[in-house]
């Protein structure tokens, strides 16, 4: 699991996820030795979207190999939102479903707050809804936010001490950041400050962080000089850049300067390769225990 690079440590997040995706397959194995329920997500993908695609290809492709059973529903970007919405009233009430995502971003006619609200709370396996968010904070959380979930997980792999630590976030979303500093403070017991677009002198605070953590989407926020010495950095962001310099035309970026960086840290996740792959692993697990609750 651990690469080490000069004096740092690089988290490998395609290897924790693939430990992940093996431990699962093996409690499925067991279920259906048992003759219990076998996990069944259901995708809903509206439009063309060459980024959602993929997305939606890999979740496939991940479900086959851990043998979960999965309803692939596509629909054009043309679709009303009345018409959406039945849709996931059926799938809603599919009792053969367990777990179920909506694949975003939607079209602009679609209130993304209208259709998260819409899936039940006990099959939202991206763990969007108000129910499973408000119970982050609660003493028995039920289905939690993937990407959160799949950074938690890398840091208990990776045995990060967060206990009494000082935690920055850089990022406020309801996807990334929020739940993960709400994480933090309640699984993590860390020290939390949470950064966001209207924060001045940023570098003050990130200076200050045993373990920094960003999920903005603007490549190379996080200089060299923005980090402390042995600092622990876990870079969420992904940014698709072009230019005549890369093999394929463009890369993926993350908001770290990774070769500025690195040398400064303890542990690092590089991007790609680092939180990405847990995303997924994170949905997995989410789908096996919204499984095993319904059908212990």
């Amino acid at each position: 699991m651990v690469e080490t690079k000069s004096n740092y440590t690089l988290i490998d997040g395609k290897k924790v996820s693939a430990d992940i995706k093996a431990e699962i397959t093996q409690r499925v194995a067991e279920r259906k030795a048992q003759n219990k329920k076998i996990p069944h997500l259901a995708i809903i993908l509206v439009g063309d979207d060459g980024a959602s695609q993929t997305y939606v290809d890999n979740k496939v492709k991940s479900c086959k190999s851990v043998g979960f059973h999965y309803t692939m529903m596509r629909f054009a970007d043309t679709i009303s939102e009345e018409k959406l919405m039945k849709h996931i009233d059926h799938v809603n009430n599919d009792d053969d479903v367990d777990g179920f995502i909506v694949q975003l971003p939607l079209p602009p006619h679609i209130s993304v707050e209208k259709i998260t609200e819409k899936i039940r709370s006990d099959k939202d396996v991206d763990g969007f809804t108000n129910q499973n968010f408000g119970s982050i904070i609660s003493k028995n959380p039920l289905l939690m936010p993937a990407t959160p979930f799949g950074v938690m997980e890398l840091l208990r792999r990776y045995n990060v001490q967060t206990e009494g630590k000082h935690a920055v976030v850089i990022g406020a979303s309801r996807i990334a950041g929020a739940p993960l500093s709400m994480m933090l403070t309640e699984q993590g017991h860390a020290t939390v400050t949470i950064c966001h677009k209207y924060t001045k002198d940023l570098a003050s605070y990130t200076r200050a962080a045993d373990i920094l953590l960003t999920a903005v989407g603007r490549p190379g926020l996080v200089t060299g000089d923005m980090v402390k010495e042995g600092a622990v950095v876990i870079d969420i962001g992904t940014t698709r850049v072009e230019g005549p310099e890369y093999p394929k035309g463009w890369a993926i970026k993350g908001d770290v300067d990774f070769d500025a960086v690195a040398p400064k840290a303890s542990l690092i996740t590089p991007v790609p390769g680092g939180v990405g792959p847990m995303t997924i692993a994170s949905l997995l697990l989410n789908t096996l225990k919204a499984t095993e609750f319904r059908y212990p």
